[in-house]
């Protein structure tokens, strides 16, 4: 049991993967501050005069009731370039590289050419009179050996 976690630890895709999950952090926290110093001034300035950005409140006393509608753009703007970056500078060239390599493993063995309808007739036919005189040889033996053995108790 501990010998197959060992061989799935040391496997290629785990350490890629631990690799992944911290280039993915590191990213996550630069999109984030480009976000929040970029993205979220803008949105904010298109929400009009109102501080709070772009949103409303339910409740115009009550500033627990603000739907943040900036928080949410900017969360998914967050999520499409974090998306974008690691499908383009991962998992595109990763797709390329496994492939390449599979193309450049795989030996392709030459395939036998079938044979011609007429010397596969030929062939039938040769193996079917093999088997005959085969057969014929066997039972011509037996009828020897009973000549035989008869000849020999007389």
């Amino acid at each position: 049991m501990l010998k197959g976690f060992k061989d799935f630890i040391l496997r290629g895709n785990v350490i890629e993967l631990a690799i992944a999950v911290v280039i993915g952090s590191a990213f996550t926290a630069l999109v984030a501050a480009f976000t929040t110093n970029i993205i979220n001034p803008v949105i904010a300035a298109a929400g009009g005069m109102n501080a709070d950005g772009l949103g409303f409140k339910i409740w115009e006393n009550n500033p627990a009731t603000f739907i943040n509608i900036g928080a949410v753009l900017t969360a998914l703007v967050t999520f499409v370039i974090t998306a974008a970056v690691v499908y383009f500078i991962f998992v595109a060239p990763m797709n390329k590289i496994n492939s390449l390599v599979k193309n450049r493993l795989s030996t392709e063995e030459p395939e036998e050419e079938p044979l011609p309808a007429d010397t596969a007739l030929l062939a039938e036919i040769r193996d079917l009179l093999k088997d005959a005189a085969a057969a014929r040889n066997a039972g011509n033996t037996s009828e020897r050996d009973a000549d035989f053995d008869s000849d020999r108790t007389r």
